[in-house]
């Protein structure tokens, strides 16, 4: 065998029929085939999965022991594999704390970068801060009352774990007698503190205990001088009681739990008074000391540089008006949500506060004045006199009412029951946080700034805004800041470099993780692999381009090609037409999805795939097969509009959707597509259609025309289910109509078998060896875990007395191994269950067997199993459907049948709005919405709105640019079109016709 291939020999994971395949090596090869037809299963089931189980396997057996390892393909043989990387589809993260620039490790730089080169600044005055001398620091405790009391502490340890036993023999030898540890006293005379290593400590020396006089300033400042001494530029100055009048900057703080008494001092107050200072860091105008600054003082995941409000996450949870009073029309009685009249504590006291200002129980809440419904929100200005009855007679008192909302946020707070704070939390609204306003960092973190800039300010920026920061950063820098940031701005340069390389300039750092799509936080991992410079890797990629407008997908492209440029071999999925384009190397496989493929249609350039004979493949990229243009387009029954969207990058837009027709949202990645429809359209039809609190809708200010809308279904690209026990048949509810026709045979009915019988899921029926899975998992310890067919039930799931009961001479484990198609024509005469089956017969699954485990489903399977189970609710022609690029992972073919579904949809009077790039899908809308023209800062605008024939006539639109090519009689002269159908950058059609 050559060196130049990996060469794959008998490959039979999934679908596989014993395939031989050689990939190039140090080449761009893209797989390619119908969905289902075995592309994933060949390149991350069969080559990336043994490059992985090889590298575990040359660890040694202890090593082994600590790391996950991949299950060992069907493969007879795979050889010449480099070291494998995967790079798929799944979100970067789902940790609320993680963002964009902590996912990509650029955060960490711009820490390093502000705590050695940035300038801090008071965080009230915004003067910069200088350090602070000891005769300063002794003239702000002179402000103190006289004879005020204070202990003098050398802060020694800070924060840090370990059990100290030196330190504290070491002070004791240096006349060092009291300590406090972690907020507690000792008298290292008596006893030694006896502390976890394994848990942060702080360790405080009292130097000295005096009384501020003016009589003892020497005395003062001696000690103040032998803390800093001590604690290398450290002071911290307790006052343990403090008189009211104390204003010597610091702030107030509760003692941590029973302190031992001193014999010439009182006991331990609730509240002491701390004042730490540094002889580096102080505003001498407002009396603050800033904390020195380190790394971790911008880390809003360390208590040191969080915002002690939110904790670093940049929200809060709080008691939103608009849950508490829902409908203003409702009598005061009964219009405080959380609050039911019934309950007599509540009652008492609406009856007392309605009497206090002479209203009945029985106005509408709307009809108070404005003042009258803020003090039965927030409390009243004036006590109210309050009277009830008990068993023992009349009692009586006269207070200040609290108010519902703070009566809701501190029971919230106090309460130790679950069910009582479950109850408060559902009307209380995630929002942002009013102390750092959602910046996540404390106040003296923010007030460092390097040029002029926070790095709030900078996490603020879109990718490419920050790259073009820091590229001119160098020229306002000292000599000194330069010597010292040089290297850090390279890295962070080349990392924001990577990141618009891979199209993603539009993405703020301070973006959450978990917000980001598939396609997003692939292509951050393909900029930290091409950052990471490795030569000699076999990368293994799914569907880049997936979330891409055809705009960006060329700079994709030149990113993939720079990988294999420096020495790499890239193995992608893709459907993409330019993308197999411009790769070296093509393998299509089918020719059909599961049992119909399997096998390597045509291995080879791209000439040879648009000439494959049995090639579907070909046969689109030829022409010979097409996605036809819609003869004539739909005219609307009405409007839904959205009136202000200012949600993110939306410049405050009025959109108008037609109802009963098909609308695609376009625009360049960034553009605000997401935020449209997720954010502001689905969310505000939730809450104002549907009642439902949990969701907290993006800015707008109305959403008209919903009474058009009956229903709104949105199908998004969330997993269908993480275990085996969960399928297609399942998922759709299928299984509950199988389950009720085994039910209902003659012998089930002597046996008094039930529906629920016939679950795997629940004891019964299922075969208790394998818990109704079919397999069994064996721990081979330091090996790869094996799964193995149930030696009891041999597969099918069931106990013996299950599968005794037939349906048509059909085990329930038989009709579980059914194809869609077999089943279909299995249950003829049962009409609804055969609907549902045509359904997912319609979305392009005909193939997938009923029973197979939801974690094997591709990604464009998963998602047209749920579009099918969605398809399959009761249709009002009344429902607004909402889909998230519903194209992803669906080859032209299956593109075709999706395109015919959704055209159905509309026809039987729904409205249907998606999220799209793929133009074939695009050219079959009736009306498109193209936002843009960039993205992030610059997009969030209307760039064009009409049928797909008025958007291709549209100079400024970029999708627009490309739909030209693809529709007829649609011409476009002028300076942007020469620009934008240049040779360089042709639609993906161009060269087809």
């Amino acid at each position: 065998m050559s060196r130049d291939y990996i060469e794959v020999r008998g490959a039979e994971q999934h679908n596989l029929k014993d395939v031989d395949v050689e990939i190039p090596r140090e080449e761009l090869t893209v797989v390619t085939g119908l969905s289902g037809s075995g592309k994933s299963s060949l390149a991350f089931e069969t080559v990336y999965a043994e490059g992985q189980r090889r590298y575990i396997e040359s660890l040694s057996a202890y090593a082994r022991n600590f790391l996950g390892q991949m299950d060992k393909p069907q493969v007879e043989n795979v050889e010449g594999l480099s070291p494998a990387i995967s790079i798929d589809q799944k979100n970067a993260a789902n940790n609320p704390r993680s963002t964009v620039g902590t996912v990509t490790e650029l955060h960490d730089y711009l820490r390093l970068l502000y705590a050695r080169v940035g300038t801090p600044h008071c965080p009230d005055c915004g003067r910069e801060v200088d350090d602070q001398s000891a005769q300063q620091m002794v003239r702000r405790l002179m402000q103190a009352p006289e004879e005020t009391r204070a202990k003098l502490c050398a802060p020694v340890v800070r924060d840090q774990k370990g059990a100290f036993e030196e330190l504290f023999d070491d002070l004791v030898s240096e006349g060092y007698t009291r300590v406090e540890v972690d907020g507690e006293r000792y008298d290292l005379t008596v006893e030694t503190p006896d502390l976890d290593e394994n848990y942060d400590h702080t360790v405080d020396v009292v130097v000295d205990r005096v009384k501020i006089t003016e009589s003892e300033r020497s005395r003062l400042t001696d000690s103040v001088e032998t803390a800093l001494e001590e604690a290398d530029g450290l002071l911290k100055v307790i006052f343990p009681d403090p008189p009211a009048e104390l204003s010597v900057g610091g702030s107030r703080t509760r003692s941590t739990g029973d302190l031992a008494k001193e014999e010439d001092t009182d006991n331990v107050r609730d509240d002491r008074f701390i004042v730490e200072f540094s002889d580096e860091l102080a505003c001498t105008h407002c009396h603050i000391d800033i904390s020195e600054i380190e790394t971790r003082s911008f880390s809003f995941n360390s208590p040191h540089g969080a915002c002690p409000e939110c904790e670093g996450l940049g929200s809060t949870k709080e008691v939103s008006e608009d849950l508490v009073v829902t409908d203003s029309s409702k009598p005061l009685k009964h219009v405080f949500e959380p609050w039911s009249y019934n309950r007599t504590y509540y009652s008492r006291q609406l009856d007392n506060v309605a009497e206090h200002f002479g209203i009945s129980l029985d106005t509408p809440f709307e009809d108070l004045a404005d003042t009258i419904q803020r003090q039965f929100l927030y409390g009243t200005d004036n006590p109210v006199h309050f009277e009830w009855q008990t068993k023992n007679g009349t009692r009586e008192k006269t207070e200040r009412f609290e108010g519902v909302i703070p009566n809701l946020e501190r029971r919230h707070i106090e309460t130790d029951s679950d069910r009582a704070r479950d109850h408060i939390e559902e009307f209380m609204a995630v929002t942002t946080c009013p102390i750092c306003e959602g910046t996540r960092l404390k106040a003296e973190s923010r007030s460092v700034l390097v040029d002029d800039r926070s790095i709030t300010a900078v996490n603020e920026m879109s990718i490419g805004d920050a790259l073009a920061h820091f590229e001119e950063m160098e020229a306002h820098l000292n000599e000194r800041e330069t010597k010292i940031a040089t290297e850090i701005l390279k890295e962070i340069r080349s990392r924001l470099g990577f990141m618009c390389e891979v199209g993603l300039d539009y993405l703020t750092l301070d973006r959450e993780a978990s917000t980001l799509s598939g396609g997003e936080s692939q292509r951050i991992r393909l900029a930290t692999q091409i950052g990471s410079g490795l030569v000699g890797v076999l990368y293994v990629l799914d569907e880049p381009s997936i979330g891409l407008h055809q705009r960006d997908n060329d700079r994709l492209l030149d990113t993939l090609e720079e990988l294999r440029d420096l020495g790499n071999t890239l193995l992608v999925v893709e459907h993409d037409t330019e993308t197999m384009r411009r790769a070296d190397n093509i393998i299509d496989m089918g020719p059909g999805p599961g049992k119909r493929g399997g096998e390597v249609v045509v291995n080879g350039s791209f000439e040879d795939v648009v000439g494959g004979e049995a090639s579907i493949t070909g046969d689109y990229l030829s022409g010979e097969r097409s996605i036809p243009v819609p003869t004539s387009r739909r005219e609307a029954d009405g409007h839904l509009t959205i009136r202000g969207a200012r949600q993110h990058n939306l410049g405050d837009l009025t959109v108008e959707l037609p109802t009963g027709c098909f609308t695609a949202i376009t625009g360049v990645s960034g553009s605000g597509k997401s935020t449209l429809m997720h954010d502001v359209l689905y969310k505000g039809l939730a809450r104002g259609m549907n009642d439902n609190t949990s969701v907290d809708p993006g800015d707008h200010d109305a959403i008209d025309g919903t009474d058009a809308v009956e229903t709104v279904r949105l199908i998004d690209q969330s997993p269908i289910g993480r275990t085996p026990r969960s399928n297609p048949a399942t998922y759709t509810n299928v299984f509950d109509f199988i389950r009720e026709l085994f039910a209902e045979t003659e012998l089930s009915k002597q046996r008094g078998y039930k529906k629920g019988r016939f679950s795997f899921n629940v004891q019964g029926g299922r075969c208790e060896e394998c818990g109704g899975q079919g397999t069994v998992k064996i721990d081979m310890n330091f090996l790869s875990d094996v799964s193995v067919p149930c030696e009891e039930c041999g597969g099918d799931r069931y106990n013996d007395e299950t599968l005794d009961v037939t349906f048509k001479d059909k085990t329930i484990s038989d009709v579980l191994g059914m194809s869609v198609d077999e089943a279909h024509a299995f249950f003829e005469s049962h009409n609804q269950l055969r609907r549902r089956l045509k359904l997912l017969k319609d979305v392009g699954l005909g193939y997938m067997r009923l029973g197979q485990p939801s974690t094997t489903l591709s990604g464009g399977e998963a998602q047209r199993v749920k579009l099918a189970e969605e398809l399959g609710k009761k249709d009002t022609g009344e429902t607004l459907y909402l889909l998230d690029e519903p194209t992803t992972g669906l080859h032209p073919e299956d593109e075709r049948k999706l395109i015919d579904v959704l055209h159905r949809l509309t026809d039987d009077g729904n409205t249907v709005v998606v999220i799209e790039h793929e133009l074939d899908l695009v050219k079959n809308a009736d009306n498109i919405v193209d936002l843009g023209p960039e993205g992030g800062e610059n997009g969030g605008e209307i760039v064009a709105t009409g049928t797909p024939e008025e958007v291709a006539r549209t100079e400024e639109s970029y999708t627009g640019t490309y739909l030209r090519d693809l529709l007829p009689d649609v011409d476009l002269e002028g300076p942007r079109a020469d620009r934008e159908l240049g040779d360089d950058r042709k639609p993906a059609k161009a060269d087809d016709d």
